[in-house]
């Protein structure tokens, strides 16, 4: 090679990257791995997809908002944007994740997508530079770094400035002691003239965040075309009709003609769309909302979330899944007092002596005070959820007598309407009384083989109903208190899914209906809480909450257990023991 040629060749590999339009870099250079796709190779976008692209490149534009439903193909998308800003725009970014495990997770999936794409491979270097090291969480690169941070721990953003901000998921952020993690992090592109501010997020409830954000937008809508009449229209869920019985023959009603719009042409009518704008005096911040009726995915035909609408509206919580993932819409709280009496003439005459052949399990939870314990027994269907009894032990709680009464109530059993025999299959005890910690922990501990568990209850609509906690060498369950109040008083606000036996008194509705949802404001932000009704108590309450939560410690199938249920076999005999202060097994 020639001294003049080395010089050229020198020379163009100063020249800035070319000018590019998002969208055509993304489908030029970016690769899906086949860990991400069933069909790896040149990412090619969907049409809606490419206004992303547009909004977020445009100098006008510092905020893109996404309120989405789920199989668009977001993630992907978000990938490959990050691999233009590292590729073409180097700067300080951040990839804001809900917990530290998320941001773990999208960085291993980024890393995948760079290895896949010939012209992004061994830009994020694990070389060590003058700067500091590359990391996992945080790649530096020339020109710029990506760090991976969690909003859950929102004290990580102090240390960081960035340019691009892209926050994914961000109905997953949890409120901490130092306030909003969405403000705290756009508090880090101050600096930046150019910044970026990106928020994507499949909506939860109607006061999270991407709703507000979405509301403070210029709310672009994706409107398809018609193959009848030629009319733009967006294509929403009240319009997708089918006959009974065929899912298959699932159609779109088209709003301004009324014709059925076969399947089939649902990929024409999604190429051919638009993005209109319905607040165009908000300028600086475009905002999307698209849901799955659009998307080309298989899994997305009509057909299909036809038969996935049907199979989660029998469940509140099963419904709003739908709601959220696949309508991208957010689930209306509810916000208006219950009424005892209404739930009260609710009862059907069934008890623990006559259940419903339908119900597979029964669970308890025990709700505990200084002079007695407070036990609800709930019976669990393949869907529904059935109060059949409850009961108060009474007697100091520092003494035996309450805890012999649990024990023997534990140890019942009765002759299920199918042939066999049925029990108490798991048991929630609280120990979120400090006072009490103790008793629940000598009682339950010898008890853990039979689903007896000690539980705590923890704030916050985002936690998991039940799971282990995380403490190591504790025997100790925590409850999303939260969640599971959401789920429970979804069910009785829509009269759907929970069902009353005859064997309950007054006293449990009037402390069942103790507590209302209201979302309070909280330094200029709402947020969602329970809150106790005056002058009532929340015992029955409390104890119904463990007891359906607990449900989630029972792994066992649903067929088998039918079937163990429909075994008119003799049950086991209880092995005798012998009973010390603390009834240690």
């Amino acid at each position: 090679m020639t001294i003049e040629a080395i010089r050229r060749k020198a020379l163009q590999s100063l020249l800035p990257p070319p000018n590019v339009p998002l969208a055509d870099w993304i489908e030029s250079s970016v690769h899906i791995p086949a860990s991400a796709s069933a069909l790896p190779g040149l990412m090619h976008l969907w049409p809606f997809q490419r206004g992303w692209c547009e909004a977020l490149e445009s100098p006008e534009i510092e905020r893109v908002t996404i309120l989405k439903g789920a199989r668009i193909g977001y993630t992907q998308w978000l990938s490959a944007t990050l691999a233009h800003f590292v590729a073409n725009a180097p700067a300080p970014i951040i990839a804001l994740q809900p917990t530290a495990d998320d941001a773990r997770d999208f960085s291993v999936e980024l890393e995948s997508l760079f290895e896949a794409s010939p012209t992004l491979r061994g830009l994020l270097s694990d070389d060590a530079d003058e700067s500091g090291r590359s990391t996992m969480l945080a790649r530096r690169f020339p020109g710029g770094s990506l760090k991976f941070l969690a909003a859950k721990s929102p004290r990580n953003l102090r240390r960081h400035t960035t340019r691009f901000l892209a926050m994914d998921e961000t109905d997953g952020y949890e409120v901490s002691q130092e306030g909003d993690p969405i403000k705290l992090a756009e508090m880090r592109t101050m600096t930046f003239r150019d910044r970026k501010i990106l928020a994507g997020s499949t909506p939860i409830f109607d006061f999270g965040p991407i709703t507000r954000l979405y509301a403070e937008s210029d709310r672009r809508i994706y409107e398809c075309l018609c193959p009848e009449c030629g009319g733009f229209s967006e294509i929403e869920w009240a319009q997708i009709t089918w006959p009974e019985g065929q899912l298959d023959k699932a159609a779109w009603a088209c709003p301004q003609c009324g014709c059925l719009i076969d399947e089939r042409f649902k990929p024409q009518m999604v190429a051919q769309g638009r993005w209109r704008v319905t607040a165009p005096e908000v300028t600086g911040h475009a905002g999307f909302r698209i849901n799955c009726l659009v998307s080309p995915h298989h899994n997305a035909r009509w057909g299909k979330l036809a038969a996935e609408f049907l199979s989660a509206k029998r469940a509140p919580e099963t419904l709003q899944v739908f709601t959220n993932t696949i309508l991208g819409q957010a689930w209306k709280s509810e916000g208006e007092d219950l009424d005892e009496h209404e739930l009260f003439a609710r009862r059907e005459p069934f008890h623990l002596d006559s259940l419903p052949p339908d119900v597979l399990w029964i669970t308890a939870g025990v709700d505990c005070q200084d002079d007695r314990l407070e036990v609800v027994l709930a019976g669990h269907t393949d869907s529904d959820w059935l109060v059949l009894d409850h009961r108060v032990f009474w007697g100091p709680i520092d003494g035996e007598s309450v805890w012999q009464d649990l024990d023997s109530l534990l140890k019942e059993s009765w002759q299920h309407p199918n042939g066999g025999t049925i029990r108490i299959d798991a048991c929630a005890v609280d120990s979120s009384d400090g006072g009490h910690l103790q008793h629940v922990m000598a009682y339950c501990k010898p008890r853990f083989g039979r689903r007896v568990v000690p539980i705590k209850g923890v704030p916050g609509f985002s936690r998991p109903v039940f799971q282990r906690s995380g403490t190591k060498g504790q025997h100790l369950w925590l409850v999303g208190v939260d969640a599971a109040k959401s789920a429970l008083f979804a069910r009785l606000a829509r009269t759907q899914g929970i069902r009353f036996g005859e064997a309950l008194q007054p006293i449990y509705f009037e402390q069942l209906t103790s507590e209302r949802r209201v979302v309070r404001y909280v330094r200029g932000k709402p947020e969602a809480r329970f809150e106790r009704i005056k002058g009532k108590r929340a015992e029955t309450l409390d104890a119904t909450v463990y007891a359906l939560a607990v449900r989630q410690i029972i792994g066992q199938r649903e067929d088998l257990r039918a079937a163990e249920l429909a075994s008119a076999a003799a049950p086991r005999k209880a092995p005798t023991v012998v009973k010390s202060k603390w009834l240690g097994g």
